[in-house]
């Protein structure tokens, strides 16, 4: 599994250099885990790549899909030796108003990976910044409105991503004094009812083995092996769970 996910990682950083460095990735924000594993040299490795944007998500996509197979395609052959394809994701999982996915696939010898790329929208009360990584400049939210974006996941997901939790609890420090405040102007921006906001936090506090045996996955599959036996030393998924927690806790409003 590390080895596959290494494999990911290398594609994923050219791929995202590669939107960077295009016309096409002007004002497209990265955000998510790779995110934090490219730039916040995270110890999580992540399947997709998702960007924040502003405006027309399906326009967006389809700039993106274009520029898969003018660009991404034949660079990422050049540079690792893998033959690639690109789609657009269709059905069920590809409804969502507020998401759309490009696929791409690479294949070489009896590695086959996927990684999606994910266009969606967050709610941001920051001017975006810029990061760098091998000298390729990143434009990103900031530090909070990205720790922020993750509490919201948690509570706003139809299906919980655990690895959210993950994040949390390697970056909750981002957290800010005053996001609190900030969570509630979020959260009344989305039109996110309280009561789903109360029956998401009574899930995970009354559902605790079964929240904390997926974050266990995420630690045994997703990060780094050195990590993963130091987190497991020091309680594994239940510890991160009630750090999460306490930390999602902490914040959200009333």
């Amino acid at each position: 599994m590390q080895t596959n996910s290494q494999e990911t990682d290398k594609l994923q950083r050219v791929v995202a250099r590669l939107v960077a460095t295009s016309p096409v990735g002007v004002n497209l924000l990265l955000i998510g885990g790779f995110r934090y594993r490219l730039l916040d040299n995270s110890q999580r490795f992540s399947v997709d790549i998702d960007y924040h944007w502003g405006g027309d998500l399906e326009a967006k996509q389809q700039e993106l899909l274009a520029l898969c197979r003018r660009v991404i395609l034949s660079q990422v052959r050049r540079e690792l030796g893998y033959e690639g394809s690109v789609s657009v994701r269709t059905g069920p999982d590809a409804d969502s108003p507020n998401a759309r996915f490009v696929d791409l696939r690479f294949w070489k010898c009896n590695t086959h990976i996927e990684i999606p790329l994910e266009v969606t929208q967050i709610v941001c009360l920051d001017p975006s910044i810029i990061r760098t990584a091998g000298g390729t400049v990143h434009p990103t939210p900031s530090d909070a409105d990205l720790i922020e974006s993750k509490v919201i996941a948690v509570l706003n997901r139809i299906f919980l991503q655990h690895r959210d939790l993950v994040d949390i609890f390697l970056y909750g420090d981002k957290l800010r004094p005053d996001s609190p405040a900030r969570l509630k102007q979020k959260l009344a921006k989305m039109e996110l009812r309280p009561e789903m906001v109360a029956q998401r936090l009574k899930d995970l506090q009354e559902n605790r083995e079964y929240h904390a045996t997926a974050i266990q996955k995420v630690i045994d599959q997703q990060m780094d092996p050195t990590v993963a036996q130091q987190m497991n030393s020091g309680g594994g998924g239940r510890a991160v769970l009630d750090s999460a927690l306490n930390l999602i806790l902490k914040v959200c409003p009333p």
